[in-house]
């Protein structure tokens, strides 16, 4: 396929876990702890699989181990669900090499993040995006997280952007409901491209605007929870779907508990799924973190 355009038949929407990365005590990449992961959020319900992306601690892999994880992840699959990689790079260049190392790994769509430490203006960032999407033939999503890199992509800018064949969806990770509203609001013209949440606790909101599901975190420890929120919505049960968001937002209040993603990992081990370490300099959670950590999930009927 030439690069630039779309792929046919591919459709992003659902709840598309943002994966951890399991590590070892050493903090390698802990390969059985990965294939047993994925087979707990599939079997919970997702819609898709998202790699080597925040959550999954992608600033600290080296391009030789995301392709790892890669081929692992597409391997367990087994084709069952899409797998999304993450191509995150400060410049253009590396976001395009890590874009083809992923499509040569044969992933289904990829997630590239704004640039960060650098501040790139609009017009900047859509010759970035453009220049991605024209170096692949895979879907290309968008990924918008100012709290993490403080860039933030413009609903005009997005708009522009939709306007690439191969460029399918965004997900806005800023929590400003505003923004994702106008993200859908000015693309609708273009029926072919999606809107993802990554704010675990505004999936339902988004949802009522029109956004085709979420990138969530808190998929990781509540894969059916997160399902129960979209697929209740699309089946008409609105209070089914909103008594699911509320039952999720506390683990998603509680991320204020520890450093990111240590909330993740360390729930995960407490409902005893082998998640490991976070990366250095991230350390453990608090044994008061921990225990609050746990009340929410006893709160949330994931443990007892």
């Amino acid at each position: 396929m030439e690069n630039g355009k779309k792929r046919p038949g591919f459709e992003v929407r659902g709840i598309i876990p943002a994966v951890i990365t399991p590590l070892t005590p050493e903090g390698r990449f802990n390969e059985q702890a990965m294939r047993k992961l994925i087979n707990y959020l599939i079997d919970g319900g997702v819609h898709g699989l998202f790699v080597v992306g925040t959550t999954g601690e992608f600033y600290g892999l080296t391009p030789e181990e995301k392709q790892e994880i890669l081929r692992v992840t597409i391997d367990e699959t087994k084709g069952r669900v899409p797998v999304y990689a993450g191509t995150n790079g400060i410049t253009t260049r590396e976001s395009v090499m890590l874009t083809q190392l992923a499509e040569d790994c044969g992933v289904d769509a990829v997630s590239v993040l704004t640039p960060m430490f650098i501040t790139p203006n609009q017009s900047q960032l859509i010759d970035h995006f453009k220049t991605i999407a024209a170096n692949t033939s895979l879907p290309v999503v968008l990924y918008n997280n100012p709290p993490k890199t403080g860039v933030n992509l413009a609903a005009s800018t997005v708009a522009k952007l939709a306007e690439v064949p191969n460029i399918v969806s965004i997900k806005d990770s800023s929590g400003d409901l505003t923004l994702t509203a106008e993200y859908i609001r000015l693309t609708q013209g273009r029926k072919d491209f999606n809107v993802l949440v990554g704010r675990d606790t505004l999936i339902y909101g988004a949802l009522c605007y029109g956004a085709a599901g979420s990138i969530a975190s808190c998929a990781n420890v509540a894969p059916r929870l997160c399902a129960d929120i979209y697929e209740k919505f699309m089946a008409g049960d609105l209070k089914g779907s909103l008594e699911a968001q509320f039952t999720l937002a506390p683990l998603r209040l509680a991320f204020t508990n520890g450093t990111f993603p240590a909330v993740i990992k360390e729930a995960l081990t407490l409902l005893g799924i082998e998640a490991g370490p976070c990366m250095d300099p991230v350390g453990p959670m608090t044994d008061a973190e921990r225990e609050n950590l746990r009340q929410v999930l006893i709160h949330m009927g994931l443990i007892r």
